[in-house]
């Protein structure tokens, strides 16, 4: 047999479209790859598990194949866990199915509307606020006809500044599907900028390509909200990604999903905030993770978010400590949460702590 064949030449790894095609799917893919736990068996083996599951030959090379606590694996290979509803727990938390005035396109703020461009990823978070969606669990068109119903909704509605493009993950499409919705939304004159939400950059960095930067660069302003949760994520290889997307011209941001025995140590949040600086990546949010069905495993207590940022304080620069976010259920909105250092008043005077906590402090407000 020729050597030239399929069968005997070397795969094109850093090819996407063969990461995409080679993703981790089955629980034979998996044992292949990995010492599975028996949760971890059972959950891929069921026929009732929540939502899919993917893995790019890349993103499966930094998780340890033996250790069941390497955190990107957690938040990769589903368990048993994640079969078990808790209390405040929903299919759609954030209530974005009730504010869809038209199929796709979520208007919960006033200025701006979040535009699901797909229900595809080249890796499934198995805590995703999404997963009632993702992967083909629900009636998603990925159509041009269903996205032109979403452009004339956000034309007819000149109080929208601002356009989310999200899923799913919208770098799973070609330059071109992808260029045919911006060069539409580009057009809208009462949008201010176009944000595009995607894990892609540390999952799959090979779809970072020279003439995808090129092609975004014509439709500036355009930002981009990269979701980054571990240090291990970032490699020679999503440097290199960051920096292409960064030398475009793209304002990179950030954003984390606390998560319990993954990411829930000051130590590990400070470590990642100083890579995605180095990285040219500004930290915007640090999420709590959003109560969906089966995720109780991952939810840390709110005041633990809290007491990160405490930590980060004095240790960081500004520039790098992220707002720490809790998205209300039913449609409340993102809420800022921030430690309290003003800790009474005596007469017009507000008694401070420091973020060493030193009291002792104080500021006339009178």
């Amino acid at each position: 047999m020729p050597m030239n064949t399929p069968e005997h030449r070397a795969p094109d790894v850093d090819d996407w479209k063969w990461q995409m095609q080679n993703r981790l799917r089955t629980a034979e893919d998996f044992d292949h790859c990995f010492n599975l736990t028996d949760s971890e068996r059972s959950a891929l083996t069921d026929s009732e598990r929540p939502f899919p599951v993917s893995i790019t030959p890349y993103y499966a090379g930094l998780i340890d194949p033996q250790d069941a606590d390497d955190p990107l694996r957690k938040t990769m290979i589903p368990r048993l866990d994640e079969f078990v509803a808790g209390e405040g727990e929903y299919d759609d938390p954030l209530a974005e199915d009730v504010n869809s005035p038209v199929p796709g396109l979520v208007h919960r703020y006033e200025d701006r509307v979040l535009f699901l461009m797909t229900d595809h990823c080249p890796v499934y978070c198995r805590y995703c606020t999404r997963s009632r969606l993702v992967g083909g669990n629900a009636d998603f068109e990925m159509t041009k006809r269903r996205w032109q119903q979403s452009i004339e909704y956000i034309q007819a509605h000149t109080e929208i500044h601002d356009v989310l493009i999200s899923g799913g993950d919208p770098l799973t499409f070609s330059d071109e599907k992808l260029e045919w919705l911006l060069s539409r939304l580009a057009d809208i004159k009462h949008l201010d900028f176009i944000r595009i939400g995607t894990k892609v950059p540390v999952v799959m960095p090979q779809r970072i390509t020279t003439k995808l930067c090129e092609m975004l660069k014509k439709y500036h302003p355009v930002f981009m909200s990269i979701h980054v949760i571990h240090p291990n994520e970032i490699t020679d290889e999503s440097s290199a990604a960051f920096k292409k997307l960064a030398d475009a011209g793209i304002p990179l941001g950030s954003q984390t999903v606390l998560l319990k025995g993954v990411n829930d140590t000051s130590a590990c949040i400070l470590k990642l905030m100083r890579l995605l600086l180095k990285n040219r990546v500004r930290p915007y949010y640090l999420l709590q993770c959003d109560p969906i069905k089966g995720s109780a495993h991952f939810r840390t207590k709110v005041e633990k978010g809290i007491e990160i940022i405490k930590d980060l304080r004095g240790h960081l620069s500004g520039y790098g400590i992220p707002q720490f976010i809790l998205d209300v259920p039913n449609g409340g909105g993102k809420i800022p949460l921030v430690p309290d250092y003003i800790t009474g008043r005596e007469n017009d005077y507000l008694k401070i702590t420091n973020y060493k906590g030193e009291t002792g402090y104080s500021y006339y407000d009178g």
